[in-house]
């Protein structure tokens, strides 16, 4: 097994990666997932350490990569937001030069996508970018290695992503061009995704031959797609907007009316927690319970090889 040499490099942004990368580690994704269901002892990561920092609630994100972590023969170490605040009990570039010393990768899922940049600025080991307010570069390698792992290929599919243009839409945008894929997004005026991330998303998708398109139609946006993907309307930290955006949002629910204008074949994909009933209906959700158990499966399987690829040799 050949992991993919991305040595030392931090996992913050996937447009800091060529498409040759991201499709190597896809690859090696797949390599990765074979061995732990055929229960293949993986030391890769024996003898190293990951720290984790949280400052958001986590599930799926967490056990992904802990689990992951123990399957590459390694150890990972939890630091929840009440034990360090980060940037507030002391300096990012403080905390980033201590804990940088005590392990070999560190994982952080906050809130403010600059402050992974910052720590990672200071870090003497790479960082990974668990989810952030910009962006969730690991949640869309599992998502595209899903697709890939359903369809056989990446290129020439049409993902059509409906709902709030937030993070997960912003890393869809950024992964998806870069491998050829069509994405269309479908959101409520003024709810469009992040505006630097369209610009790269729309110029990369220039050199790789594939369309973007951003409207606030919803039938328009999920017509002719193999894929329909869509997330929760109020992240964490938006909470108290739940309510407006009930109402802002309705129409955009993946309904079976609305899914039945996709292509022959086409799956729905989300990056759970799910409220059956607001983005997606609980029929939809049914038909396509497996692709979508299968992809949050696939998050501990596609970090596996981020974390084995980036780590220092």
């Amino acid at each position: 097994m050949k992991k993919v040499n991305l040595s030392g490099r931090d996992f913050i942004n996937l447009e800091d990666f060529t498409s040759e990368e991201l499709s190597a580690l896809i690859d090696y994704t797949f390599e990765l997932k074979s061995k732990v269901k055929n229960k293949e002892e993986i030391d890769i990561m024996k003898n190293r350490t990951m720290v984790m920092y949280f400052s958001k609630p986590s599930l799926r994100t967490r056990l992904s990569f802990e689990i992951g972590m123990k399957k590459l023969g390694g150890d990972a170490f939890v630091l929840k937001q009440d034990e360090i605040i980060l940037g507030h009990r002391e300096s990012i570039e403080d905390s980033a030069n201590v804990i940088s010393r005590y392990c070999d990768l560190i994982m952080i899922r906050t809130f403010a996508h600059s402050d992974v940049e910052d720590f990672a600025k200071y870090s003497k080991v790479p960082v990974i970018n668990a989810l952030t307010d910009l962006s969730h570069p690991c949640q869309v390698m599992a998502d595209l290695f899903t697709i890939k792992e359903h369809f056989g290929k990446l290129k020439g599919l049409t993902l059509s992503y409906i709902g709030d243009g937030n993070n997960v839409c912003n890393s869809l945008l950024t992964g998806c061009t870069s491998l050829g894929l069509n994405i269309k997004v479908g959101v409520p005026k003024g709810y469009e995704p992040d505006a630097k991330t369209i610009e790269i998303a729309k110029n990369t998708a220039k050199d790789k031959g594939c369309i973007v398109e951003i409207t606030n139609d919803v039938k328009e946006a999920v017509s002719g797609s193999d894929i329909v993907y869509t997330d929760v309307w109020a992240s964490m930290g938006q909470e108290s907007e739940k309510k407006e955006r009930l109402n802002i949002f309705k129409g955009f629910t993946l309904t079976k009316e609305l899914f039945s204008l996709t292509n022959k074949g086409a799956i729905a994909l989300h990056c759970l927690p799910a409220h059956k009933g607001e983005e997606i209906s609980e029929e939809v959700f049914n038909m396509n319970a497996e692709y979508i158990y299968t992809e949050a499966e696939n998050r501990m399987h596609a970090q596996m090889a981020i974390m084995s690829s980036i780590i220092k040799e």
